[in-house]
This record gives structure tokens, sequence and C-alpha cells, in this order.
């Protein structure tokens, strides 16, 4: 099937080689701001609501408080694709807008709840707004191809930083106002964040009016590298963080409470660290480099958590080059999803795309959980070795990626 659509947006006044326009940056970063402020109210239940669940009725069954917890993300992994699809028809605001306003109301369901169940039901209903897709594709029809790895590093940078600051804030939230009122803050934020996509984020041009069917997007080769690579992505990130809290307090003596004096720098320096070879592979049309040196990095780091991971100063720095490869391939995937999808199906392919995140983020902790168990800490980052040295072969063989002019006609097949 032949499609033909010109590729144009708002900022095609400009010439190719310029920088973002003032259009492309304020649409980058209000929808960054949109995702910040989404996972910040997410982020903050982690350190704490194990704490908070011995106080509910429930909470002394150590099932519930984790289905409690992860019914957010499993809820999304089943309606990341039904949204985006549905974006890629109605348009993303309209989609982004209702998945805020479920976000809001499963928050203030979960601060009048007094049982996990309602926490459970409360958190599912936030889990229904799964955005994540529509809100990239947006990113994607408002920047030129030429930047858009960018708009999407300003997003994975959002996240990382609202991380740690939630990793700084959610026990000092917890213990002066309570869990009932972080859950009214994060409703706020929820209306927040529809207030600046109303009123900062600009429109994106028209949706092309094509129809494209849904086995196209699942049987797209190149598309199905991308999933794979962003399901062990976020498969060893999961992992990781089920054995390296436990190390750095054994290994490097840091206690608990202060892990994110860790985790905060090196978030930001490895954010930092990676522009670079952002920059320099969106200007000279070598992304595909870059990603495959960032996929080997993220090996090199496996095998060295693997043999390491007793050794308090490589496990700093292997943390370091995790984040480096992480933020890289964070900001280079959605990126090159959006550029092999047909124009009128990057809803839909984006969704298929954070369906295997969601699913490399439940099945990397409960693989992390389950081997750390029965084996070793240090046995899951060998299994985390063996499936990104699949994910570099499989990259190895990807063609290049041709960059679209912003004004030529596309041709998808």
């Amino acid at each position: 099937m032949t499609l033909a659509t010109n590729y144009t947006n708002a900022s095609d006044v400009q010439d190719e080689k310029t920088g973002m326009s003032r259009a492309e940056i304020r649409s980058s970063a209000s929808l960054a701001a949109i995702f910040a402020l989404r996972m910040l109210g997410l982020f903050i239940l982690s350190p704490v609501f194990a704490i908070y669940a011995r106080r509910l009725s429930g909470g002394d069954n150590p099932l519930l408080v984790g289905m409690a917890l992860g019914m957010f993300s499993l809820v999304q992994a089943f309606f990341q694709i039904p949204l985006g699809m549905a974006s890629d028809r109605l348009g993303r605001k309209p989609v982004i807008i209702a998945g805020m306003v479920m976000f809001v109301i499963g928050a203030l369901i979960c601060a009048e709840s007094s049982s996990l169940l309602g926490i459970m039901l409360g958190r599912g209903i936030q889990g229904l707004g799964a955005i994540s897709a529509a809100i990239t594709a947006l990113i994607a029809d408002s920047t030129r191809e030429e930047h858009r790895t960018k708009a999407m590093a300003m997003v994975g940078g959002s996240i990382g930083i609202t991380f740690a600051l939630a990793m700084v804030i959610a026990p000092v939230l917890f213990e002066t106002v309570g869990m009932p009122a972080m859950f009214v803050m994060m409703a706020v934020a929820g209306v927040v964040a529809i207030a600046v996509l109303l009123w900062v984020t600009p429109d994106a041009p028209p949706l092309p009016v094509e129809r494209v069917p849904f086995a196209t997007v699942l049987t797209n080769r190149e598309l199905m590298r991308l999933n794979f690579g962003v399901y062990v992505l976020h498969f060893a990130q999961m992992a990781m963080f089920v054995v390296v809290p436990a190390a750095l307090v054994r290994v490097a003596e840091i206690p608990l409470a202060s892990h994110w004096k860790v985790y905060l720098p090196v978030m930001l320096v490895s954010f930092v660290a990676m522009l670079p070879a952002i920059i320099v592979g969106e200007k000279y049309a070598k992304m595909k480099q870059v990603f495959l040196i960032a996929i080997a990095t993220l090996l090199l780091v496996q095998i060295g958590f693997w043999q390491l991971l007793e050794h308090p100063v490589a496990l700093i720095a292997l943390l370091f080059g995790f984040f480096i490869a992480f933020n890289t391939l964070e900001a280079s995937q959605p990126s090159l999803v959006s550029r092999i999808a047909p124009p009128a199906a990057k809803g839909a392919a984006l969704g298929v795309y954070n369906t295997l995140q969601a699913l490399g983020i439940a099945s990397g902790a409960a693989a992390g959980g389950l081997m750390s168990k029965m084996a070793s800490g240090p046995a899951i980052f060998g299994l985390c070795s063996g499936l990104t040295l699949i994910w570099l072969i499989i990259a190895y063989n990807m063609p290049e990626i041709p960059r679209r002019s912003a004004r030529q006609t596309v041709q998808e097949v």
C-alpha cells in the first residue's frame, strides 16, 4: 500500500539548517512539562506507598500492595494502542485532555479511599488515560525531523529530573501533608497540565486524511526492531532498579534515604553528556551510528554490572554510563518511530511502542525480583546482557534512516 502526503508543519517557514523555531521550542517545552507534571504525580508514590499501605484495609497483604502500585502501568499497557489510534482519527489534543481528565478523577478517588481496593480502582482509572503515544505523536507533528530527537530529549530529560525530584520530596510530603493530600496534589498537577495544553501548546498541523490498516503498523519490520529495543531498554532499567539500590546500601554504604544524592547528579550530568551526540547525529544525519553506539554502551554497562557490582567506584561509574545510554535511546527511539511510521498512523505506531515499553517495565521488575531470589543479583545482568546483544545485532542490520525534507512529498510503503 502506497501513501503520499505532504509533510509540512508550522515551522516550515524556517530553513531546515536553522535551529528550532519558537513554535517548535514552545511546543516541545510545554509537552515536556505536561509529561513531567504527570510523571511527578506517579513517581512520588514509589518511595512511600508501601509504608502508607500498611494503614489501609488490606494493607497487610503484600500482593495487594504490589497490585495497587502497579495497577496504573498494567491498565496503561492495554490502552496505549487504542488511544494512540484514536489520536490519529480524533486529533492529539482531545485525546490528551480526555486522558488527563481520567488521571485527575483517579487521583481524587485515591485521595478519598480508605482501602487498597479503592486505591486500585483509582489507579486503574488513572491508567485509562494512556496518553504517552498521543503526546509523543503531537511532538512529532509539531517539529521538523532534524530537530525531533532534541524535542524528545527534552521529554526524556524532564522525566529523569522529575524522578530524582520525586525521590527527594516524596518522604518530606508524606511526613508533612500525608498521602491523601499527595493524591490531591497529583490531581492539581493534572489540571495544570490540561491548562498548559490548552493555552500554551501551539496547535499542530492538520492530521493526514488517509487511513492506514493497523496490520501495516504491526508488520513493519523497522518498527518491530524499535519495539523490541524499547522492551529491552526498560526491561534492563527495571531489573537494574531491583538490584542496584540494595547494592548502593551494601557496597557503597549509602543509606536509602540518601540515594537521591547519587541519582540526581548522575541523571543531570548524563543528560548533558548525551546532548552533543544527539546534536551531531541530527546535524549530519548519523543517528543510526549514535543509536548503535548507545546500545553498545548499554551492553558494556550490563556486562560491567554483572562482573563489578561489588565495587563501589565501578557501581557509580556504571550508573553514569547506563543513564548516558538510556537518555540517548529514550530520545532517539520515539523520534525514529515517528519517522518510519506512516504519517497517518503515527499515533498507532507510538501506541504499540509504548505498550512494549510498559511490558518491558513489568517483566523487567518481575524477572529482577525472581532471579535475585532464585539465583543472585548479578545474574539478572547476565540475562540483560544477552537481550542487549540480540538488540545490538538486530539494530545493526537496520538501514540508514533517510531524513525527510520539511517540504518534500513523502512516499511510504
